[in-house]
């Protein structure tokens, strides 16, 4: 028989395993620091520093994001309105070079998109406006649109271009918006003459300008305050439709009158 001495009081028995009570706690504080994800019986987590997190369900999980948040121009979105616009802008760019040309080699071809006096890409393409750096301006959309499209697939592949590209993109799109109302000026009011693949172009500028300012707000690029921020991304599609409807305005406004009073001589 053997007995249990003073000196062991403090162990403490597992079976047949005998356990020092301080060399037991150091496990368990061992236990605890290497295991910050175990559960514990009260459905609490250990942290990362020995601290217990709370489990607790949060009774705000599993909401629905903000609203707003819902309307944010998604990457997905961006990247295919700039291909598809760019490749509709294209397509009025090379049909107007294309005519161009062919008016070169033979100044007596009449332009497919003649269609009477008052839908008539000639006067566009002859006077000084139609070639403003020396050559004719269908070119300048025949070389940047494919960049715009490029673009657009790049965004679409999901990679993040650095905030300095999309402010140098912006800049250069605002520059070309600006040409693009002095050609609709110079149509309403110097030739009175709406060119049809010109207006193509026209329609494919506006979201690509747009957009393009929506995604440098709601980015940060641009500064503006959350009120503005939230006006813009949230309403995107509506005031586009209000640029629209106002480019539509103007040139009914300025052609309107005189396209009914040459109908009345007709």
């Amino acid at each position: 028989m053997w007995s249990i001495q003073p000196s062991l009081s403090h162990r403490r028995y597992r079976g047949r395993t005998c356990v020092p009570e301080v060399h037991a706690q150091t496990l368990q504080e061992r236990f605890v620091s290497e295991s910050p994800t175990r559960p514990s019986r009260t459905g609490r987590t250990p942290g990362p520093t020995g601290d217990v997190a709370d489990l607790t369900p949060d009774p705000g999980a599993g909401r629905r994001t903000p609203e707003g948040d819902t309307k944010d121009l998604t990457p997905r979105t961006f990247g295919w309105i700039l291909l598809v616009a760019g490749a509709v802008g294209l397509v009025g760019s090379a049909w107007l070079a294309i005519e161009r040309y062919l008016k070169l080699i033979d100044p007596d071809h009449v332009a497919a998109c003649s269609l009477n006096p008052f839908l008539d890409c000639g006067p566009a393409m002859a006077s000084w406006q139609g070639a403003l750096l020396g050559f004719p301006n269908p070119f300048l959309g025949v070389a940047a649109f494919p960049v715009v499209m490029t673009v657009g697939v790049v965004v679409l592949t999901g990679a993040r271009l650095p905030r300095w590209f999309w402010l140098t993109m912006l800049a250069v799109t605002t520059v070309a918006m600006g040409l693009i109302l002095f050609l609709v000026w110079t149509s309403l009011y110097a030739l009175v003459v709406l060119c049809p693949f010109c207006m193509v172009v026209w329609a494919a500028m506006l979201p690509l300008f747009w957009f393009q300012v929506v995604h440098a707000v709601q980015e940060g690029y641009l500064p503006a305050s959350e009120g503005v921020r939230r006006l813009v991304v949230d309403n995107k599609g509506t005031l586009l439709a209000v640029l629209y409807v106002l480019l539509v305005a103007w040139v009914f406004l300025e052609m309107g009158p005189t396209v009914v009073e040459y109908l009345q001589t007709v």
